[in-house]
């Protein structure tokens, strides 16, 4: 897969993250994607540590699943960093 299917496949598992993660998570459409980019990358890298499977294509099912728990995961911690900040 190129750099622009990583970057398409990011923005859209970062889209679809935003959604599935119940309550209002701060940053607007563009960080959300940024850190969907970032997410993809993480779970390309966790599913090729844990499971030896990384983001292969584009329209596999493997790939989709891998990027948007990446994104997830960099969304919770984006989240919690940024509300702590919120208080201080």
């Amino acid at each position: 897969m190129g750099i622009i299917g990583w970057i398409v496949l990011g923005l859209l598992a970062g889209l679809i993250a935003k959604a599935i993660l119940p309550g209002r998570q701060g940053g607007g459409l563009i960080i959300t994607m940024v850190l969907g980019v970032v997410g993809a990358l993480l779970g390309g890298f966790i599913g090729s540590a844990l499971f030896g499977a990384g983001l292969e294509d584009f329209f596999s099912i493997q790939t989709w699943l891998l990027a948007i728990l990446g994104s997830i995961i960099v969304l919770l911690i984006y989240g919690f960093l940024t509300k702590n900040r919120a208080r201080a």
